[in-house]
């Protein structure tokens, strides 16, 4: 397996397939790099470097028992990007793994990028504050904390249903696909996933959209529960000066399998742009 090690020591599990242009994948709570498997797959078949990498605490990379925090996390993504030498990267961010890409354009700047992608994307600020008030209250992730804390697997298979819009009479997804992602969930260390939770909920990323000097691809689903499209994509999107925002109809937050083939195609669009 290859590795990168950053300054404080943290080994960095990533992946690397085909050659070309690099498109750098930043993974979503709670999962890993594989989660990406089905956008990587596509992008080497069209002549382009994937790349992806599990965070710290996650999936084989190391679990160190300090902070957690974005400044980082977005310093373990400078750290892959040096590592490698890339150059005209395509940033592409999940959930959690888009404040990443956040941090790393306001602390590292647009040298290495070329261009940004957002992917249900936890900015600009998830938690509802006194002038935040499109945010999500502070309970729901009290509650996720507890959860977690009390049974752990059985939040996360629970949350997974959730994550991929699973209903009574609605299965986007097979059982094999939750048990995939419970699984990849459960090697994260249970410290980075309590600790993440407050994370990606807690920063507030309006600043660092400033930052975003690249052409940036915004996507969301309109059927989002678990991070809602009110709260952070159209917003998002809305804060970055041209950015272009593309919204899915019926998407649940885990649009990266529901949606993949038109979520590929519109990767390979924008690349090709």
């Amino acid at each position: 397996m290859a590795f990168v090690r950053t300054a404080d020591g943290t080994n960095l599990f990533y992946k690397d397939w085909g050659s070309g242009r690099p498109v750098v994948f930043v993974h979503g709570w709670p999962l890993q790099a594989d989660m990406w498997d089905y956008q990587m797959m596509p992008m080497v078949q069209h002549g382009l470097r994937a790349i992806a990498y599990d965070r710290r605490g996650f999936g084989r990379s190391d679990q160190p028992g300090g902070a957690y925090d974005y400044d980082v996390l977005a310093d373990d993504l400078h750290a892959v990007l040096e590592s490698l030498d890339l150059s005209d990267v395509t940033l592409v961010g999940f959930s959690m793994g888009g404040g990443e890409v956040a941090r790393y354009m306001s602390r590292h700047g647009s040298r290495r990028i070329a261009r940004c992608v957002l992917v249900s994307a936890v900015t600009p600020f998830l938690l509802k504050t006194a002038d935040n008030l499109e945010g999500v209250d502070k309970t729901v992730f009290d509650q996720m904390v507890q959860k977690l804390l009390t049974d752990r697997p059985h939040f996360l298979a629970s949350f997974g249903k959730m994550f991929y819009g699973v209903g009574l009479i609605t299965s986007p997804v097979s059982t094999e696909i939750l048990n995939w992602s419970a699984s990849m969930a459960l090697q994260g260390s249970a410290l980075a996933t309590v600790a993440c939770v407050r994370l990606f909920s807690e920063t507030d990323f309006r600043a660092d959209l400033r930052a975003f000097d690249r052409p940036t691809l915004v996507i969301h689903g309109l059927s989002d529960t678990t991070v809602p499209i009110e709260a952070s994509g159209r917003r998002t999107a809305a804060m970055i000066p041209g950015a272009r925002l593309i919204e899915y109809e019926g998407a649940p937050h885990g649009l990266f399998y529901t949606e993949r083939e038109r979520l590929n195609g519109d990767l390979l669009s924008f690349l090709a742009a």
